[in-house]
């Protein structure tokens, strides 16, 4: 049985994707490691091109896109590993990567899920993710710890904080047990956000460790600005208000969210020619106003596990 189980999502990158794997063979090897890939949207089997760059590779081919939240998902129902890492497959990961973040669950028992400090590809010593703050749920907005400052082991410590990121983010096998699968409900952005909510609920904490580091390639999956992302952003941002607070909160949030937040939203796009993406903002918005909070819940069988 492996002790780490890798899961990534592909969505029509092999060559990203390959190197990530690469990345993985140079450090790891397939008696404690296995790679999950998850082929979303794929209009063939392509389990070939991906078997010679490791070896242990577990490749699932997914017809229908199910987003990040349920890729990640139909990975996580094969994982055997004690120890589970989501992965985007814009990243690469250094040596040591995995034995770090082991020892830092290993070292504190409250930590239920823990992100490494995330570093741009394109510049390496720039850092994009030391954790975040708390966010602030009448604007639904937050923000990253250590964002554009140079790497000079500043954030060489662990700590908690307020959320994970989606792009590398570590459990152990029981807590996911316990806390359950993401909310395939958001698609894409905010389910890691909402995920931290799900161990919370079960008692655990949400921790960054700059012990380690993952290298991002940021804007690989989804372009800026994008109608994708604008859409799937301001959807979501109202969706994790109203699944996580109380009516009160969710009240206020959306009377800022609708008449203040939303349409500045409208009007910056408007002025800059960009008529697709204020559309986007009324359809997510719209959104909420059409479906329910909370999606169809999901059960959990692992490998070698009963249901949750």
């Amino acid at each position: 049985m492996p002790s780490t189980s890798i899961i990534t999502v592909n969505f029509h990158q092999p060559t990203v994707t390959i190197a990530l794997l690469e990345s993985i063979n140079r450090s790891y090897h397939e008696e404690d490691t296995e790679v999950i890939l998850v082929d979303n949207g794929a209009d063939q089997d392509q389990a070939h091109i991906y078997a010679p760059y490791f070896g242990n590779i577990h490749y699932i081919r997914s017809v229908e896109n199910l987003g990040f939240a349920g890729g990640n998902n139909l990975g996580i129902r094969q994982a055997k590993g004690d120890y589970i890492l989501l992965l985007n497959n814009d990243t690469e990961i250094p040596a040591g990567c995995l034995e770090t973040m082991r020892a830092e669950l290993d070292a504190n028992q409250k930590i239920g899920l823990l992100s490494p400090l995330l570093l741009y590809f394109d510049q390496k010593d720039l850092v994009q993710y030391a954790g975040f703050t708390p966010l602030n749920y009448l604007t639904g907005r937050n923000a990253y710890v250590g964002q554009f400052e140079r790497n000079h082991g500043q954030f060489l410590k662990s700590y908690s904080t307020a959320f994970c990121h989606g792009a590398a983010v570590m459990c152990r096998r029981q807590d996911l047990l316990n806390a359950g699968l993401m909310d395939e409900n958001y698609f894409l952005y905010y389910e890691e956000l909402d995920w931290c909510e799900k161990f919370r609920r079960i008692g655990k904490e949400i921790w960054f460790t700059g012990k380690t580091h993952v290298y991002h390639k940021e804007s690989v999956s989804v372009g800026k600005e994008s109608p994708l992302k604008v859409y799937f952003m301001t959807r979501n941002r109202m969706l994790f208000v109203r699944k996580n607070t109380g009516w009160i909160t969710t009240l206020f949030f959306s009377l800022y969210f609708c008449f203040i937040a939303c349409p500045k939203a409208v009007l910056t796009y408007l002025a800059r020619g960009r008529q697709d993406l204020a559309k986007q903002v009324f359809s997510g918005l719209w959104w909420n106003f059409t479906h329910k909070k909370h999606s169809k819940k999901l059960g959990l069988v692992l490998p070698g596990n009963g249901s949750s």
